[in-house]
Formats: C-alpha cells, sequence, structure tokens
C-alpha cells in the first residue's frame, strides 16, 4: 500500500535535499570523510555514529565539533543503551547497567537517574539523538535479540521505566527514540537475520506491546524506531516498518481512534538488516518505509559508504517522479527531521553541576540478586585468587562481540593472580575447566543459560564435581538458583561485573 496524493513536479534542488534529508547514514573511521561533509552542506541533516567511530570521549566530540562546523543543526545519533549495547565505551563496557537491570530494581527514580547522566555525557561529546530506550516487553525469554535490554516481562513495568528513560535522557538535551515499535519482544527471531513473525491478536497487542509505546509517547519521546516484525493481526503482508497500517494506522493515528496519536520522527530500524534487505531490498524497503509513514532511514550499521547514501537518495528521487511516492510524504519526512534537528539545537541540556557520575554503579549493585542452594554453611568467599570460567555464548549482532564482558578483570584486581579463560560449544566441558583450574576455588560465570544446552549441561557436570562453584549469571535469570553462590546480575555491562565481583570476593 502506496499512501499518494495529487503528484507535481517538484524542484529538483528541493526534491534531492529532502532525500538526503530523511537519510541516517554511517560512515568508517574516527574522523568525518570529505564525501559526509560534502553531503552535509547539500542537505543531509543526520549522522549516525556506531562503536567503530568512537575512540574516547575527547574524539567524540572533536568528530560532532567537525560535524556542526559543515551543517550547525545536525542530528548526531547513536545506538547507546547502555548495559549489553554500548558504543560510547564499546572496547572497555558500559558504565551503566542496561534495561532488565533496572526494571529489576524497579526504581522509576534511579532509571531516570541513570538516563540523564548517559545523556549528559552524550550531550557533552556533541551527540543529540539517541536510538534508545527499548520499550520492548520481554514476553519470549527464549527471545534472541531482545533479552535484557528490556525492562522485563511485565507491560506495566516496562512502561512506568521507558517513560522515566525517556524523561531523564531529554531533560539532558539528548532527543530519546523509543525502540522497536510495536515491539519485539515476543519474537523467536532475530530481524537482524529473518523478517519475524508474532502471531498475537489485536487485544493482546494493545494490552501488552503497545502499553510502554504509549507511555513513551505520553512522556514526550522526540522519536520512535520502527521494527522489521510481521504482526498477521496488524498487516498481513507488510513488517510494521513498510506498513501504512502500523506507522499511520496506529503509531500516527489520534489516541481517540484507538492510535497512540504521536508526532515525532518515525524512524526505521537498520534498514541492512537481513528482514528487510533479504525480501525487499534497501532501495525499496526505503521508498515503502517513507511511503508508509517513516521519516527517517536508518541505514550504516553494515553498509557505511558514500555509494549507499547516494543509492537510497537517487531511489527516493526516481519514486517521487514516477509518482510512487508522494512528494508531500518525502516533504513531510523531511520536516518532521528538521523539526528535532531545531528542538536539539534550542534545547538546553544539564550542566556539569548536575553530574553523578556513580549513579551507574550504586544501580548495578542494587540490581543483583544472590542466592545460596542448599542449607549449608554461610558462604565464605575466596581467600585468594580463583579460576574464572567463562561460559560464552555467540552475541546478537545489536550487542556485538567488541564489547569486553564477565567478571574476570575486576576479580584479578581484587583477587590477584585470578585466571580466566573462556569456554564456547565446541570447547565447553568440565574436564577441561576442572584441570585447568586445578584447587583455585572455580567462579562459572554464564549468559542466558537457559537458551543454551551445550552450556547448561558444562554448568551441570562443573557443579556436580564441584559443588562450591560460584554462578554469575549475566544474562536473564531464568534457571533455577545453583552453586554455592549464585549472583544473577541482570545484564552483562562493565558495572555489573564490578558489582558481581565484589560480592563473589566478599568486598
Amino acid at each position: 500500500m502506496t499512501i499518494l496524493t495529487q503528484h507535481r513536479s517538484p524542484h529538483p534542488d528541493t526534491l534531492t535535499r529532502d532525500a538526503l534529508t530523511v537519510l541516517q547514514p554511517g560512515f568508517t573511521g574516527t574522523t568525518a570523510p570529505d564525501w559526509l561533509l560534502r553531503r552535509l552542506g547539500e542537505g543531509l541533516s543526520s549522522v549516525g555514529l556506531f562503536g567503530r567511530n568512537i575512540a574516547s570521549p575527547e574524539q567524540l566530540a572533536a568528530l560532532t565539533e567537525r560535524l556542526r562546523a559543515e551543517r550547525g543543526d545536525v542530528l548526531v545519533a547513536i545506538d547507546e543503551e547502555g548495559g549489553d549495547v554500548t558504543r560510547l565505551e564499546v572496547r572497555t563496557g558500559s558504565s551503566f547497567p542496561g534495561n532488565l537491570a533496572l526494571g529489576t530494581v524497579d526504581d522509576t527514580g534511579l532509571t531516570r537517574a541513570v538516563a540523564h547522566e548517559l545523556g549528559r555525557r552524550l550531550a557533552a561529546c556533541g551527540v543529540n539523538l539517541n536510538w534508545a530506550p527499548s520499550g520492548d516487553v520481554n514476553s519470549d525469554p527464549d527471545n534472541p535479540v531482545i533479552g535484557v535490554r528490556s525492562f522485563g516481562a511485565d507491560p506495566a513495568l516496562v512502561a512506568r521505566h521507558t517513560a522515566a528513560y525517556v524523561e531523564g535522557l531529554q531533560a539532558a538535551g539528548v532527543a530519546a527514540c523509543t525502540k522497536h515499535f510495536p515491539g519485539h519482544g515476543d519474537t523467536a527471531v532475530d530481524s537482524h537475520h529473518d523478517l519475524p513473525r508474532i502471531d498475537a491478536d489485536l487485544a493482546t497487542l494493545h494490552a501488552r506491546e503497545l502499553v510502554p509505546f504509549r507511555a513513551a509517547v505520553a512522556a514526550g519521546t522526540k522519536a520512535v524506531m520502527s521494527a522489521h516484525i510481521l504482526l498477521p493481526a496488524l498487516d498481513p503482508a507488510l513488517p510494521a516498518t513498510l506498513s501504512p497500517l502500523a506507522l499511520h494506522g496506529l503509531l500516527r493515528a489520534p489516541v481517540t481512534a484507538g492510535g497512540l496519536g504521536f508526532d515525532g520522527l518515525i524512524v526505521t530500524d537498520g534498514m541492512e538488516m537481513r528482514a528487510i534487505a533479504g525480501t525487499y531490498g534497501i532501495d525499496r524497503g526505503s521508498v515503502m518505509a517513507i511511503a508508509a509513514g517513516a521519516d527517517a532511514i536508518c541505514v550504516g550499521g553494515g553498509l557505511a559508504d558514500e555509494e549507499t547514501v547516494l543509492r537510497l537518495r537517487d531511489a527516493l528521487v526516481a519514486a517521487v517522479r514516477d509518482g510512487e511516492l508522494a512528494e508531500e510524504r518525502l516533504a513531510d519526512a523531511a520536516a518532521r527531521v528538521r523539526a528535532l534537528a531545531a528542538w536539539t539545537s534550542s534545547v538546553v541540556g544539564s550542566d556539569a553541576s548536575a553530574s553523578d557520575p556513580e549513579v551507574g554503579l550504586v544501580a548495578a549493585r542494587r540490581a543483583l540478586r544472590v542466592t545460596r542452594s542448599g542449607s549449608g554453611p554461610a558462604y565464605e568467599p575466596p581467600a585468594g585468587p580463583v579460576y574464572v570460567a567463562a561460559f560464552t555464548p555467540v552475541a546478537n549482532i545489536a550487542v556485538g562481540d567488541e564489547t569486553p564482558w564477565g567478571v574476570g578483570a575486576e576479580l584479578t584486581r581484587l583477587r590477584p593472580g585470578t585466571l580466566t579463560e573462556t569456554y564456547g560449544p565446541e570447547s565447553a566441558g568440565a574436564e577441561a575447566v576442572l584441570a585447568a583450574a586445578g584447587e583455585r576455588r572455580i567462579v562459572a560465570v554464564v549468559r542466558d543459560v537457559h537458551r543454551h544446552p551445550w552450556m547448561a549441561r558444562a554448568l551441570g557436570m562443573l557443579l556436580a564435581a564441584r559443588p562450591d562453584t560460584i554462578v554469575v549469571e549475566m544474562g536473564l535469570n531464568e534457571a533455577p538458583a545453583s552453586g554455592a553462590l549464585h549472583v544473577a546480575t541482570h545484564g552483562a555491562a562493565r558495572v555489573c561485573g564490578v558489582a558481581a565481583a565484589e560480592v563473589v570476593a566478599g568486598v
């Protein structure tokens, strides 16, 4: 379905500028390439940043300053959720726990404070649009892509923390982009790899998935990101990103008509993801998304070059000239991009006096859930160095495999001489861990053990041989507590590892 109005021939410069304006492309390197600066002068209004673009806060600030020297109102966007998904601290791990940890604490004041401090740091580096928070209700614990990125499985809890996060982030002068509309939590497929399908009925959709998005809209979220998911009850043919029924008929529709009444910027999820690229192609998909009601095309996680920008620009221009995409729809989308850019240019963020640098660690400590199995003696922390066996699954693309996680580094600091080894599906085995550990106390670090049979088997055999093993779960805490001590962190941010190591070491 394509939304069309009467076609007329636009001025070519206006059309080209509008087509560039609706793109949010990425690039490679830690300095802005010449082609990107040139396109900013021609109408490009947004740039997306990823971990590959960031070496330090100082470098990032210099990069954004250079972008603004070319275009003062440029939207500089980033995928900085905190927790497992960090770009600002991609090589060290995040200073902030992720959504599940915050939802576990269930203190909206704390969530607001964490989001505000994160926003303050982004603003200080010149970033003014964050593709966060995730408002997904993680109703399927086997979800391969959301998991700890969600505040939880209860719609009301997710709603109140999504709203608090939006408020905290935007109080720091950074626009929030609540994702992944209309909700990616009940999926067993990662949309980076294929097109997920959710067979919930409309009543369930309204009672579960949409609850946090309504709260985000009420809290004033400046942007919403669409999901590449198929919901047959809403649109049997098209995924939400390409569906006028989802974007125009639900997200934009007035509350009185059963919609969410959202009037801000609608951003697509990454168009290179296989759910779109593998079915429609990014050129065709981008045209369909704008026609359906999206305002900005996110691209650059994988395709981060000038050729991609020009391909999408030209596809949009051709679609208008061919009458496939209404000129007014493209102009409206570009106007919404410019309106958000104007807001970010005018809003005054928090100053240094509002800084709360320890709030992330405080939140991570509060999110810990520590249990002991059995009725044996009280927990005795290891007196000397330990052996950390990190059972490591393949990271999903949203998280990436660049960011370190676990407790090994912090336990090495607290217990000098500690050794750490990583085990995967091919190498996990109790015999190997026992032989490497020797007489040392074993700390088994797992991530979503309930989702990985190989991990559960290895852990079970290890606990049978060494019941004094300490278990640290850094994903969803769905498996029964086990080990002499079981520490659930509800996420794998660096601060979650620090908090867990403190408990293990008894400090």
